[in-house]
């Protein structure tokens, strides 16, 4: 039976890890049927999610076949803890603060929220994961170019830098297998926003 289109949209993608089982990224299964072919690939976790066959061999006639896992460990550089910080985005911003602005806490979609930050950067803050939360328009409007106790405002919750599993299941909600998310929670802080 040959899927359709449809069908292997809805594959959902591969949890990539660098050989010490530290999560590195998401890959779609394409990326991943290749780092099986150059045998990056050095073990697996969780179950298979996709059986693909290859051509037939000119010599014997035998079939190539994969067995994609949803977990994927492969070969490669491993960098220190202190340099995996994540790109900061407002996806995973929004994610971080369950979608709710951190003045009001009021829950918003994401056309709702804005990126406010706490020291505004007219007052030297930054654009950093540890200066920003997310606020919805009217809050980050209203706060304006202040600290939020100038605008009589209270911040609900201190933002934090998130470490890169909380990153990854950040950018991928809704799309997580049951055993990735499983692994990724290992990896969680214990304060984390994401196990509540």
């Amino acid at each position: 039976m040959v899927a359709t289109i449809a069908e292997y949209q809805r594959i959902p993608k591969i949890l990539r890890l660098n050989v010490s089982g530290q999560p590195v990224d998401w890959v779609s299964w394409q990326e991943a049927v290749c780092l099986y072919a150059r045998e990056i690939v050095v073990w697996t976790l969780g179950e298979p999610v996709l059986h693909i066959r290859g051509g037939h061999s000119r010599f014997d006639s035998f079939q190539s076949v994969i067995d994609i896992h949803s977990i994927i460990a492969c070969d490669g550089k491993v960098l220190p803890p202190d340099r995996n910080i994540p790109p900061l985005t407002n996806q995973a911003l929004f994610g971080r603060d369950r979608n709710m602005c951190l003045y009001c806490g009021k829950d918003f979609a994401d056309s709702g929220l804005t990126r406010d930050h706490v020291v505004p950067s007219s007052k030297g803050g930054k654009d950093i994961w540890d200066n920003v939360v997310a606020a919805c328009k009217r809050c980050n409007h209203h706060k304006g170019n202040r600290l939020a106790h100038e605008a009589g405002l209270e911040l609900l919750a201190l933002p934090y830098i998130p470490n890169f599993a909380e990153y990854l299941a950040l950018i991928n909600s809704g799309r997580i297998l049951g055993d990735q998310m499983d692994f990724l929670k290992r990896s969680f802080k214990p304060n984390s926003r994401l196990l509540h």
